[in-house]
């Protein structure tokens, strides 16, 4: 579920070269402070999903609601 949920978001991911270095910039809409900067276009998607990974990781382990992408929901449920 994981793993389809970072693929989900990913697909939704929006790259663009700097004008000012010529760079890449990468981020997902709706996924607040998750962005990447990188020389090559692969070398900024695998820095975005790297990024993801954690903020998802930190969000989780702080038990902050997330984005629901294409109709998946992560949620975590209360163990006794």
């Amino acid at each position: 579920m994981l793993r389809n949920y970072i693929q989900a978001a990913m697909r939704q991911a929006r790259y663009e070269i700097l004008p000012d270095d010529g760079t890449y910039y990468g981020e997902i809409p709706g996924f607040e402070g998750v962005y990447a900067n990188a020389d090559k276009l692969e070398a900024c998607r695998e820095e975005l999903e790297e990024v993801l990974e954690e903020w998802l990781l930190l969000g989780i382990s702080r038990n902050h609601p997330l984005p629901v992408v294409d109709g998946i929901e992560l949620t975590i449920k209360e163990t006794v």
